[in-house]
């Protein structure tokens, strides 16, 4: 037997006497019509009208000037969405570190940190293990030396900065738009300290990225209007102890980390609106291209 359809532009529901359900999906009651099929729809097919809401059939076939409900939900200063807990990717990262530490103290320090390590090229330890490092084809030491800490006091200020710097950032630019700039910042850190340190000379922490999300609060505030004496203060202080004398410090990190934190920044809270993903995403993508230059660069002439 043939199931007979409804008339188009009737809801199916209607001709059973029951509650109105969405027409594109029958399982979902709802209270809503198309201002103008009058078809039912839900909260997933509505889209805002100026009057109002449509079904995406007649906005498609251009009937209205309806916008998605996205369009309508508020955004960050950089144009993210606004999330529930601004502060989510933060904690995260922080989680990371945090767990990497603790499974370095409870394993001696030993395997994991020679894994992780950054490092250009130098003989293992171990007897006929040959030559490791960045140059030999290690290049994810890049990322891993970023979530290694030794030292309680490294990892204790490291973390403060990121929890410090780290949420306001979040909240401004939007959960992907800050861990681009974290991860970019920490690898720009990574890869000038390969390309300027001695190639067996070891490098870890998250100090890189930390530096860029200093560089990305200064430019923020310069762009809010907001005092900048704090975070001007706290960069000379940054820097002093970057280049003290005593050394045992990779500045090139800090250096780097602070150099494309800033940039990234800046294309991420000056970008015109009109054409924000374009500039956002094109700055973040050179300062991936140049890390890259930059390690093939350095890898061709210490091989």
């Amino acid at each position: 037997m043939e199931q007979q359809q409804p008339p188009e532009g009737k809801d199916p529901s209607a001709a059973t006497g029951g509650p109105l359900t969405c027409y594109r999906h029958p399982g979902r009651e709802t209270g809503i019509r198309c201002v103008r099929c009058e078809r039912p729809i839900c909260t997933e097919c509505m889209i805002s009208a100026s009057v109002g809401f449509q079904c995406p059939e007649c906005v498609r076939e251009g009937s209205g000037s309806g916008h998605h409900p996205a369009v309508n939900r508020p955004r960050t200063l950089a144009g993210g969405t606004v999330a529930e807990d601004p502060r989510l990717i933060t904690k995260i990262l922080l989680g990371i570190n945090l767990a990497v530490f603790v499974a370095v103290w409870v394993t001696g320090r030993s395997w994991l940190v020679d894994d992780l390590l950054l490092f250009g090229r130098a003989y293992s330890g171990d007897a006929g293990a040959g030559v490791e490092g960045v140059a030999e084809g290690q290049w994810y030491r890049l990322v891993t030396s970023m979530f290694l800490h030794q030292e309680v006091w490294h990892i204790a200020f490291n973390m403060m900065g990121l929890w410090w710097l780290g949420g306001p950032l979040e909240e401004a630019l939007g959960r992907a738009r800050y861990l681009a700039l974290y991860l970019l910042s920490g690898l720009a850190g990574s890869a000038l300290t390969y390309w300027l340190s001695d190639p067996g000379q070891g490098s870890l922490g998250a100090s890189g990225a930390i530096f860029g999300l200093l560089g990305a609060t200064a430019v923020l505030m310069r762009r809010m209007n907001y005092d900048m004496r704090p975070v001007i203060a706290l960069l000379v202080v940054n820097l002093i102890f970057t280049f003290n004398p005593w050394g045992g410090i990779a500045w090139q990190a800090h250096v780097g980390g602070l150099v494309a934190g800033t940039l990234i920044a800046i294309a991420m809270v000056h970008a015109p609106r009109e054409h924000r993903n374009l500039v956002q995403y094109g700055a973040c993508a050179l300062v991936l291209v140049a890390v890259v230059g930059i390690v093939f660069a350095r890898t061709a002439a210490i091989t």
